[in-house]
């Protein structure tokens, strides 16, 4: 086991890891839309969040030397269903070929009162 620690992505909020890697199995930490050059929030809209978080999933995935293709599975957690479709055109910008597995969640809230978070599992 090793853990990912990636200084392009913004750092953990509590105790835990961006990343464990377990033999050739990647497992993300949700992701929210935190700059980390900035430590700044992004909330201009929900398509300014995703980007945010998938430019920070490229990050952490990177740093254990892995690459978008190689997610087979992601997890995203919405506090409002109605932002599905926005949310999935920018997702789609990343997953143009063979898209991981996935599952679009509603949930009551988030931290920092995101509106949206991803977590990923990869493999190689």
């Amino acid at each position: 086991m090793q853990v990912i620690a990636s200084s392009k992505a913004p750092k953990a909020l509590g105790p835990y890891s961006q990343a464990i890697l377990v033999g050739g199995t990647l497992y993300m930490s949700g992701q929210i839309a935190i700059n980390r050059l900035t430590g700044e929030f992004v909330q201009s809209s929900i398509e300014a969040e995703t980007e945010q978080i998938m430019h920070n999933i490229e990050a952490v995935l990177e740093e254990a030397g892995y690459h978008l293709q190689n997610v087979v599975k992601t997890t995203i957690f919405a506090t409002d269903i109605k932002d599905f479709e926005a949310i999935n055109g920018v997702y789609a910008k990343y997953f143009k070929i063979d898209p991981p597995a996935r599952s679009f969640v509603q949930v009551a809230a988030l931290p920092k009162g995101a509106r949206v978070e991803i977590e990923a599992i990869a493999y190689k």
